[in-house]
């Protein structure tokens, strides 16, 4: 675990106070520790680019080979 002295301002150390509140928080760490959790799981996820897409529909549209034995199937090629 890191220990961190930090420097905020006054609105962002209520804005801590009121999530510490709303989730039954022991203290402000935890609630920074769920302020960063919620950030990552909705900001940090990568997006898919448009044109990827559109490659993946293509792809999904392609008629698949049926295969019994892949063992089989390569040994014929």
């Amino acid at each position: 675990m890191v220990k961190a002295v930090i420097d905020m301002t006054d609105h962002t150390n209520r804005v801590l106070n009121v999530v510490k509140a709303k989730y039954g928080l022991n203290d402000k760490s935890e609630a920074v520790e769920l302020v960063v959790t919620q950030f990552e799981e909705e900001m940090m996820e990568p997006e898919l680019r448009p044109e990827y897409i559109e490659k993946l529909k293509k792809i999904e549209k392609t008629k698949s080979i049926p295969v019994k034995n892949f063992a089989e199937h390569f040994k014929l090629k």
